[in-house]
């Protein structure tokens, strides 16, 4: 926007929840990008894609396929001979043998309930208390509070060979450096998914595929609409992305180089979004 097109533009930092909207609606915001409709409740409300009123405009998927769930490491379902590392729960295959295992995914502060790591921030309502509750798991929830936190205790278990259960997502550099493996819960459906007021997770079934969506203000292809066909043009795919977060997140390159090596070597992806 700023070297291709001249605009000047002021980017900030939200909260995934409903404050992005109200800043949107306020007009303090004119878009938000890459929100996944299982921790967006508010775009039911406001989105009319997702059957909300209308006064905050869809802009178009992200182009990646989002997928979040409880995952373990994979060491502790089949062992890991090159660690000198045995499989503790050898027959862990879904929700239904958690119960089982629940003194193996134990604390001191949750013991003999088992843990269960979920969404590193609250304001994503994953609905993770919904399913321990739904599913009658012998489990805790904790949060870790923000997704720095959340990755240092997966790398700290990973290190050790230790048991853990942990609410992740994909796309997400993580998978590139851990293997993990996701336990299914009960097969995703519109009914369980709505919950008691439109909304849920209030019962157990596991998350639908995500598809991550960019949203603004309605005036937006009003007043700069070079800009609104623009982030309707944007997409990437996981692979590109998961790429661009391993250079940042796990070999250290600032973000701005990142973007910029990839939009080097991918000129004639870019430049076709820009109207």
């Amino acid at each position: 926007l700023v070297e291709e097109m001249g605009y000047e533009v002021e980017m900030v930092f939200l909260p995934a929840g409903p404050a992005t909207y109200e800043a949107v609606l306020s007009g303090d915001v004119d878009a938000a990008f890459e929100f996944w409709p299982s921790a967006s409740p508010e775009a039911y409300k406001y989105l009319e894609k997702f059957g909300g009123d209308g006064s905050v405009e869809y802009f178009g998927d992200t182009g990646i396929v989002g997928e979040n769930g409880w995952w373990v490491p994979r060491y502790v379902i089949e062992g890991d001979a090159d660690r000198g590392i045995e499989a503790v729960a050898p027959d862990l295959k879904n929700w239904e043998q958690l119960n089982k295992y629940a003194e193996l995914f134990a604390t001191p502060e949750t013991a003999p309930k088992g843990r269960l790591i979920g969404c590193p921030v609250p304001a994503w309502q994953c609905g993770n208390i919904y399913r321990i509750s739904a599913l009658k798991l012998d489990y805790e929830l904790a949060v870790m509070g923000t997704e720095i936190a959340q990755v240092a205790e997966i790398e700290s278990y990973y290190s050790r060979g230790e048991p853990i259960l942990v609410y992740w997502w994909a796309p997400h550099w993580v998978h590139a450096k851990y293997d993990m493996v996701r336990l299914r819960l009960p097969e995703y459906t519109d009914e369980c998914w709505g919950g008691a007021d439109g909304w849920g997770p209030h019962s157990g079934c596991d998350w639908p595929d995500d598809i991550p969506f960019n949203f603004g203000s309605v005036t937006l292809k009003d007043r700069h609409p070079d800009v609104h066909q623009l982030i309707w043009n944007f997409n990437l795919s996981n692979q590109q992305q998961t790429e661009m977060a391993y250079e940042v997140d796990v070999n250290g390159n600032e973000v701005e180089d990142v973007v910029r090596e990839w939009m080097a070597q991918n000129e004639d992806i870019w430049r076709a979004w820009i109207p």
